[in-house]
């Protein structure tokens, strides 16, 4: 059985390894004052506000509210326990567990169990799968398609593939384990006919491992190994509770780090292709599930890089395939945008292949075009450069691309090009330039009779916004209740003397109950605790929920020292305000239940008793200021 992990075994990992470079595997950060911002991992959004603090070794998003430390950010991120959570940090820090305590990275209780339990159905169907195709006869064929394919046996463990033979084995695999049948009908893994039965889905098919971000088998694609006109040459897992092709990249998982080093992503067309590229060195390709890169897709490469380039086919469809991509990811996303062309109308993979390693590589050091020359090279088919129609044709739709361009000296670069391959006059290139930007123009911003409105004015740089009870955050202002508890709170967790004054205060409690809960869990703290640790006392607190409310607390910006008259006003609002406020909206309520009933004389007393209230508060507030 395992061991709980010590709390000072927890300690030494978290101190071991800097936030911000666990949290950098997953969202890019910038420097943007004390604190590194980047796009936040738990929603879509286009402007960062998601921060890491790296001096106090914690996380927040401004925006959801989320946040805590680098334990509790993985354990939101990929739904772990705490021991998984711990586990997971000390393998990024190359920290050494003893079995005892990494036992516990697979917890009795999962969050969530049926995800549990069919992330381990596909691990151990990925681990069958590849066995047959590396261990035993009924694999030899795929496994001899793989390597003329050119994927040695390396390259075949890395990416975890596999292969389903033609006899059916994987259902009588689980039968035999005697694996919950409901469980088998929900992984995606079989085929059920109306009688109920189960069959394998993947039959006679090279299989590619889809895994999730955490490289985590979430689904299959099978290759055919023998073509029939009956059946797909790819075929891909259905959509189950693990597997939403919209979210999912191929191969994310080993290439987010060479991503972040590389500070570029490729987008390829298909697996081979990336699988092709990897194995040469270059390791930060993806594919998408799909025809087009899908919002999520998009934004899951936003979060880690700023560029991106489109390496598909080099053929028509390719071509095709590729001013799709640049259109949508254009019009759709953040990212600076390039182009890849494998040459002689190939397929990476059959590029490498063809023309060896060497060769594969220069094309990514040196073949690397803008969008705009891209689309000036696609622009040329199905035209007739040499007749005088087609070249018009084609000059115009040049010039309607490079009046998109917002840099002038990209404009000149082009309009050179077109000079000297057509013998033009640059000024009048030029002119048609400047007609066809002034067009757009108007498009844009209406008719030219309508008044023109301002554009509004740009947002202002992202700063720290106030957190409300459960974290998330407050579009309206805080009371001034909750801004004191929110003050106080923060005193009291940092400043013992502090802590040990407002303690002596008889009767003393927080108005809003989350805070209440984090002050009954900082007193069982403080009883084994001789200072305040921000990461420690978040890992202290079983309840999740309170982690981003004391989390948010330390993003505030308020003055290192405190003073007994600014703990004293504090406690004043707290204790004596909110009461005051309780009992006006109760006589209110009360006021207005009388009138509706027509009693004068409850109207006439309640009437005197509010007027009193509202005396009683202004003194207060009086007294205060």
């Amino acid at each position: 059985m395992a061991n709980r992990i010590p709390e000072e075994k927890v300690e030494q990992v978290r101190s071991a390894v800097n936030i911000a470079d666990f949290i950098g595997q997953y969202v890019q950060l910038k420097k943007a004052g004390k604190n590194l911002f980047g796009l936040c991992p738990f929603h879509e959004e286009h402007t960062p506000s998601f921060s890491v603090n790296e001096q106090k070794q914690i996380f927040h998003c401004f925006s959801c509210g989320r946040g805590g430390n680098v334990f509790s950010f993985i354990m939101d991120l990929e739904n772990l326990s705490f021991p998984e959570a711990v586990v997971k940090v000390a393998d990024f820090g190359h920290i050494d567990l003893p079995a005892s305590y990494t036992a516990q990275s697979q917890p009795a209780a999962p969050k969530d169990q049926q995800q549990a339990d069919l992330l381990k159905l596909y691990a151990d169907s990925a681990k069958m799968y590849q066995h047959i195709l590396v261990n035993t006869e009924l694999g030899e064929p795929a496994l001899k398609y793989l390597h003329e394919r050119g994927l040695d046996d390396e390259t075949i463990k890395t990416f975890g593939i596999g292969y389903a033979p033609a006899n059916q084995l994987l259902l009588d695999f689980f039968k035999e384990h005697q694996t919950d049948y409901q469980l088998l009908r929900q992984s995606g893994l079989f085929i059920e006919n109306q009688a109920g039965d189960l069959r394998d889905r993947f039959v006679d098919r090279v299989l590619f491992p889809i895994k999730d971000a955490s490289g985590r088998v979430i689904a299959f694609s099978g290759r055919i190994l023998k073509k029939s006109p009956n059946e797909p040459k790819y075929l891909n897992s259905p959509e189950t509770k693990l597997f939403n092709k919209r979210s999912v990249l191929f191969n994310f998982d080993l290439a987010r780090g060479p991503i972040r080093q590389q500070k570029s992503v490729v987008l390829f067309e298909g697996f081979m292709d990336v699988i092709a590229a990897y194995r040469s060195g270059i390791q930060n390709g993806v594919a998408s599930m799909g025809t087009s890169l899908t919002d999520e897709q998009i934004y899951m490469l936003e979060r880690v890089t700023d560029t991106l380039y489109v390496c598909y086919d080099s053929d028509m469809p390719g071509q095709k395939a590729t001013d799709r991509a640049l259109k949508l990811l254009g019009g759709n996303s953040r990212l600076n945008l390039g182009v890849i062309q494998m040459p002689d109308g190939m397929d990476p993979d059959e590029y490498l292949r063809a023309q060896g390693q060497e060769k594969f590589v220069q094309v990514f050091e040196d073949g690397k075009q803008t969008p705009t020359a891209f689309e000036m090279q696609y622009l040329k088919h199905d035209l007739n450069l040499q007749n005088t129609p087609d070249q018009l044709t084609y000059l115009q739709a040049v010039l309607q691309q490079l009046a998109q361009l917002s840099s002038s000296v990209e404009q000149d670069l082009y309009l050179n090009q077109l000079v000297a391959e057509f013998d033009l006059d640059k000024d009048d290139l030029k002119q048609q330039l400047r007609s066809l930007v002034g067009q757009q123009a108007v498009r844009r911003g209406g008719h030219s009779d309508e008044p023109q409105v301002a554009p509004p004015p740009a947002p202002a740089p992202l700063g720290p916004l106030p957190a409300t009870v459960d974290g998330s955050t407050n579009s309206g202002p805080l009371s001034r209740v909750e801004k004191a508890e929110r003050l106080l709170l923060y005193r009291l967790l940092n400043d013992h003397d502090v802590w040990l004054r407002v303690m002596a205060i008889a009767g003393f409690h927080f108005v809003h109950d989350s805070y209440q809960q984090i002050l009954v869990y900082a007193e069982a703290y403080f009883k084994t605790h001789n200072q305040f640790d921000l990461g420690n006392f978040t890992d202290f607190m079983t309840d999740s929920d309170l982690q981003p409310v004391v989390t948010s607390l330390e993003f505030m910006d308020v003055a290192n020292e405190s003073s007994k008259e600014e703990i004293a006003d504090l406690v004043n609002v707290i204790m004596n305000q909110q009461p005051l406020v309780e009992q006006i909206n109760s006589k209110k309520a009360e006021l207005t239940a009388a009138k509706q009933i027509g009693n004068r004389d409850l109207v006439q007393q309640l009437t005197v008793a509010l007027i009193d209230l509202y005396r009683q508060q202004q003194q207060v507030q009086r007294a205060d200021n």
